[in-house]
């Protein structure tokens, strides 16, 4: 069993889907490993550190023509799509929804793929929950964004000139990334009131030291079984935003995370609240990407409006590559056992929870019903 990591091509990013702790683990299965030549240079990894681990280099070209499994942190393009061998095991994020054209490319090229921003949050699959690692890094990293931005400090100093008090930060979704940041603008030492529709959530923000705002929806309709928050009518992001505009108003530091799968992200910072909020004051969107919980976030930009440093970084763990790799390098290691338990036969059970939630195309064909549905009906860009 041959496995391919290629370097990644996507602008801006420097992870790795595999580490010289993994291609050591890997190897030592049975399983053979060719690395990409250079493909570690952004996450700092040398080649001769692949080869020490057992791994052999190579050029692209060969990763995609010879390999059996490719393992990859970014969706192929098309173009690479069209290089991979008939037939090989893809395993990545992919964004099957909003990219129709690869999936059809990677089902005419027979390619079996696996997302892993599919794998259910099941307690058997947390050690390949890659989702929610980078999740992790994201809302660790948010913080950071926001205090380099800030013209503040986030402590509470005392100096012989006066003590300055501790910044007050909001936590909009108290999923993994906001939990993170949440921990992360505490051991700062901020001052922090987290907002989310779950009322489960409450006991995990205030075990972090944070002050939680319930939002009084009942459990059945604040999160699926998966435990992500579902989509709620009009009126009540309505509710939400004057209830967070009571805060707001003194907020130094807002981090938002509130997203709903498949769906457009809330809006929740609204321009007049905007408006309302102390000049200097940072808002990081972490929705950005689907949308942004502030309508004036701009993907990929750091600007200013109404007096508030707004951000909406893109792909926030690649920032942060030496342990985005490590810890996605795991996460794919322990897929990659599930799915070549023996280092030598490919064991892919469609009835498997794993497997069936997370592959999206298989026999040349699309097989994952969300994905069918959305090619039916024509997937946004």
């Amino acid at each position: 069993m041959r496995i391919g990591i290629p370097k990644e091509n996507l602008p801006g990013e420097r992870r790795i889907a595999a580490v010289p702790e993994t291609v050591g683990k890997i190897v030592k299965g049975g399983m053979q490993v060719v690395v990409e030549t250079g493909a570690g240079k952004g996450a700092f990894i040398e080649d001769k550190e692949f080869e020490a681990a057992g791994a052999t280099i190579a050029p692209s070209a060969q990763i995609f023509s010879q390999s059996d499994i490719l393992l990859k942190v970014n969706r192929p393009t098309l173009e690479e799509a069209g290089q991979i061998k008939e037939g090989i095991l893809l395993i990545s994020f992919l964004q099957p929804l909003g990219h129709p054209e690869l999936v059809k490319r990677l089902a005419e090229r027979r390619v079996t793929a696996l997302a892993m921003e599919m794998v259910p949050r099941i307690t058997r699959a947390q050690r390949m929950d890659a989702l929610s690692t980078m999740s992790t890094v994201a809302g660790y990293k948010a913080v950071l964004v926001a205090a380099n931005a800030s013209g503040r400090f986030l402590p509470m100093l005392s100096t012989a000139a006066g003590t300055i008090p501790p910044a007050k930060v909001i936590v909009i979704g108290a999923g993994v990334a906001g939990l993170q940041a949440i921990a992360t603008a505490k051991r700062l030492g901020g001052v922090v009131t987290a907002f989310d529709t779950r009322p489960a959530v409450g006991e995990q923000v205030k075990s972090l030291g944070g002050e939680f705002v319930s939002l009084d929806v009942p459990h059945d309709q604040a999160e699926d079984t998966g435990g992500y928050a579902k989509e709620l009518p009009p009126e009540f992001y309505k509710k939400e935003q004057e209830l967070i505009r009571k805060y707001s108003k003194e907020a130094d530091f807002i981090i938002t995370t509130a997203l709903i799968p498949g769906k457009r992200a809330p809006v929740l910072i609204t321009e007049e609240m905007l408006r309302e909020m102390k000049p200097g004051s940072v808002v990081v969107d972490l929705a950005v990407e689907q949308g942004g919980n502030c309508p004036l976030s701009e993907p990929g930009k750091e600007i200013v409006k109404h007096g508030v440093i707004l951000i909406g970084l893109l792909n926030i763990p690649a920032t942060l590559p030496i342990h985005a790799s490590q810890l996605y390098a795991r996460n794919i290691l322990a897929f990659l056992n599930l799915i070549v338990p023996d280092g030598k036969t490919l064991k892919l059970d469609t009835q498997d929870e794993i497997i069936k939630g997370s592959m999206v195309t298989a026999n040349g064909e699309v097989v994952h019903p969300a994905v069918i549905s959305a090619l039916k009906k024509g997937a946004p860009s």
